[in-house]
């Protein structure tokens, strides 16, 4: 039987991430969800035109990658990479489930979810996936990190409007 990584454990651990998080650090973003009922496919099943749902701003960590410039026969293209992280729980909070192909938007940049990963783990117990009776109650889901990169607004059709 674990020691530690029960439901009190799990609770501290998450009180003082959100403190870090919301009140110390206070980064935060835009986050867009395709709207699938009100984006229209073609016959190959592709989106020319797509609807979002959003922004719903979230707090959380970013690790920025460093502009860099490609040319290609269209001219120059601007390329960035960002990790963005989220306290699992927030993502809960805020009814969002990341998925591959949603937008992030943050210093009014556009970014396109390319991977999404919830391997982070409380001591590093997976409670669904505990081998001996008892565990199911020990560890948690921590965090959920999205690895993007830069796409620009007219790709998107998100426009801002103005007021």
């Amino acid at each position: 039987m674990a020691l530690f990584g029960s439901s009190r454990d799990i609770t501290m651990f998450t009180g003082v991430a959100r403190e870090v998080v919301d009140n110390i650090v206070t980064q935060q973003i835009g986050y867009y969800k395709p709207y699938l009922p009100a984006t229209v496919p073609n016959v190959y099943g592709e989106a020319l035109v797509k609807e979002y749902i959003g922004p719903v701003l979230i707090n959380c960590l970013i690790i920025r990658g460093d502009f860099t410039i490609e040319q290609s026969d269209f001219g120059p293209d601007t390329r960035r990479a960002a990790t963005f992280t989220f306290l699992r729980e927030s993502m809960i909070d805020v009814n969002i489930v990341s998925e591959v192909g949603d937008i992030v938007m943050y210093n009014e940049l556009y970014y396109i979810v390319d991977n999404v990963n919830e391997n982070q783990f409380i001591l590093g117990k997976d409670p669904d996936y505990s081998y001996s009776p008892g565990l199911e109650n020990f560890g948690s889901s921590f965090s959920v990190s999205l690895e993007t990169h830069l796409t620009s607004p007219e790709r998107l059709g998100i426009t801002q409007q103005r007021l």
